[in-house]
């Protein structure tokens, strides 16, 4: 017998409210904003990602985990040497420019080449340029592992992102 006065949640609702609540614990964590970028034929790509980590300083390795379904995906995954540029506080327009989906991301912006052919961007507060050595598959991303064999900073600190915003990461307060 059914009762008629309940209604069962299906495990479609389950998985959806689940994914609301890992959203929600995601957009608390603050993070840095990267752009990596690939160049193929000498024509830059790239994309926002803040997935970025640092795995081990000897050997210096780092990874990004990159959607696939990213226009900028097929050149990333091409490529083998890419590019994290960890974007400074004043960039939140560029990070608005990697973030959206088509058109020439780099028409607007001071970027140069690297000897690698790494599209390095102008006015970040770092980069690093990566030997991928492993692409490891994960659902709908792949995690790139890299090795650093270029790295520069700047006296700037970088943008941070948490819960939908930008913030100057120069300005977080110490914890005493």
């Amino acid at each position: 017998m059914t009762d008629t006065g309940t209604t069962a949640i299906t495990e479609n609702e389950r998985a959806a409210d689940l994914s609301n609540r890992v959203r929600a614990v995601h957009r608390q964590y603050p993070t840095g904003v990267t752009v990596v970028t690939a160049g193929v034929d000498g024509k830059p790509y790239g994309l926002a990602v803040n997935a970025f980590s640092s795995i081990s300083l000897d050997p210096p390795l780092v990874l990004v985990c990159v959607n696939e379904s990213s226009n900028s995906y097929g050149p990333v995954f091409a490529s083998d040497y890419i590019g994290i540029n960890i974007l400074a506080a004043d960039q939140v327009g560029v990070a608005g420019t990697f973030a959206k989906s088509g058109g020439d991301k780099f028409a607007e912006l001071d970027w140069e080449l690297s000897r690698l052919g790494v599209p390095v961007l102008a006015g970040v507060a770092g980069h690093f340029e990566l030997e991928v050595k492993y692409k490891i598959p994960a659902y709908s991303h792949t995690i790139f592992v890299g090795q650093v064999v270029e790295a520069a900073s700047a006296d700037k600190a970088p943008l941070v992102y948490q819960a939908g915003k930008f913030f100057d990461g120069a300005r977080l307060e110490p914890v005493q």
